[in-house]
């Protein structure tokens, strides 16, 4: 029996708008810098299992957000498990490609890149571009370029939720993660100018 995705519970806390912001940020601009038809961004809720749309542009994005679904299925549910990116030129010949859970959200891809958002040991969810242009997915320069980005939102996502457990942290000029932030902004900046 095949699962569709399905609208996350109501009763969730309402997310910070920093977050919010930081997630359609990374989105809009990996959108735009793989010239795809739409990109998203998949956090993992380890103790449900599941795969939640916390971001999106493009294709799905008026309501996709807060959709979720089995953290074991699908391109997005292998990158989330393996930590490990991939592309996919032709989706239709493709048997990690869960056509069910794509149909589900209304927008059925040809082709995807996907990176994991890893921070530390831990994997905190997936970065996706769907159908990115043919040049975008063609070299291996492209799915470093997508690497380091969604590794840079998984520095972010975590400075971001430590520092709102720990009101107290006003001064983070020595924080480590706020220089690690800042290295991989610098190696972004450098690859985007090769």
């Amino acid at each position: 029996m095949a699962q569709t995705i399905v609208p996350a519970v109501s009763a969730a806390p309402r997310p910070d708008p920093a977050m919010v912001e930081l997630l359609q940020s990374v989105v809009d601009t990996a959108r735009a810098i793989f010239g795809a038809q739409a990109s998203s961004i998949l956090l993992l809720e380890a103790a449900a299992e599941e795969l939640v749309f916390e971001a999106v542009s493009g294709q799905g994005q008026e309501f996709l957000v807060g959709r979720r679904f089995p953290a074991g299925r699908g391109i997005a549910g292998w990158v989330a498990a393996s930590g490990e990116p991939m592309v996919v030129d032709d989706l239709h010949d493709s048997t990690s490609f869960d056509r069910d859970i794509a149909q589900s959200t209304g927008y059925v891809p040809n082709a995807l890149m996907a990176a994991p958002l890893v921070h530390g040991d831990r994997v905190l969810g997936v970065l996706e571009v769907l159908d990115p242009s043919p040049q975008a997915r063609s070299s291996l320069t492209e799915l470093d370029l997508l690497c380091l980005f969604a590794r840079q939102a998984a520095v972010a996502l975590n400075v971001l939720t430590t520092h709102a457990r720990r009101p107290e942290a006003q001064d983070t000029t020595d924080d480590p993660s706020r220089t690690e932030l800042l290295r991989l902004l610098s190696e972004a900046r450098r690859l985007l100018e090769e």
